[in-house]
């Protein structure tokens, strides 16, 4: 079934991103949190991170969660956990721009909760700093065109941009580009799509 917002993000009790981290580092019932990192650990209204642990992630970028959870994973992740094994990461993260849940991105808020934005920005420091061995955090920018939805989130990108730097990120895209310029959306790709450097910053400022 698709997920269609109950209402605005501004309405719920958000759980924190450090609290939710806490939550789902410890076992849960219906999946294996030593493989899956789920955060929060429940299906709710957002979702700050979901994927596998490992040494060396990627970190995919979406525009907004779906239904995926633990080993239900919808077919644009299973294209991310393809993609990510054929480039010789161990593991993926699923990040997205905004947090909230809409399996249709036209049934995204018209302004966007600043609070859910933070936390959300912790999260992705946290991807960030799940790097190991030295090596930059590797970003691949996955949102396709529908970034254009919504006017906050370019300038949401920014903020993870700039945050990218802090920790040296490299950000990468896969496949064909939109005539905008716009990375490629995971679905449909070939799961052998090599990851290619991508200036996103001159993207940007290119919209």
């Amino acid at each position: 079934m698709p997920h269609i917002p109950s209402g605005d993000t501004a309405l719920l009790e958000l759980v924190e991103f450090e609290t939710a981290l806490a939550q789902a580092n410890q076992p849960h019932p219906d999946y294996d949190s030593e493989t899956w990192l789920y955060v929060p650990n429940y299906y709710s209204e957002y979702r700050y991170i979901l994927g596998t642990r490992g040494e060396k992630p990627l970190i995919c970028v979406g525009i907004n969660p779906s239904t995926a959870a633990p080993d239900a994973l919808d077919n644009t992740l299973k294209s991310v956990e393809r993609v990510a094994r054929h480039n010789g990461y161990d593991s993926f993260l699923m990040f997205n721009v905004y947090a909230q849940r809409a399996t249709n991105p036209d049934d995204m808020e018209r302004e966007y909760n600043q609070r859910l934005h933070r936390e959300n920005l912790k999260a992705f420091a946290y991807a960030l700093s799940r790097s190991r061995g030295g090596q930059p955090p590797a970003v691949w920018a996955a949102w396709g065109t529908i970034l254009e939805k919504r006017d906050y989130l370019p300038r949401c990108v920014r903020d993870f941009i700039a945050l990218g730097e802090e920790y040296g990120a490299r950000w990468f895209s896969a496949g064909k580009r939109s005539k905008r310029g716009h990375p490629h959306h995971p679905l449909y790709l070939r799961k052998d799509s090599p990851l290619e450097p991508f200036d996103v910053t001159a993207y940007l400022d290119g919209l």
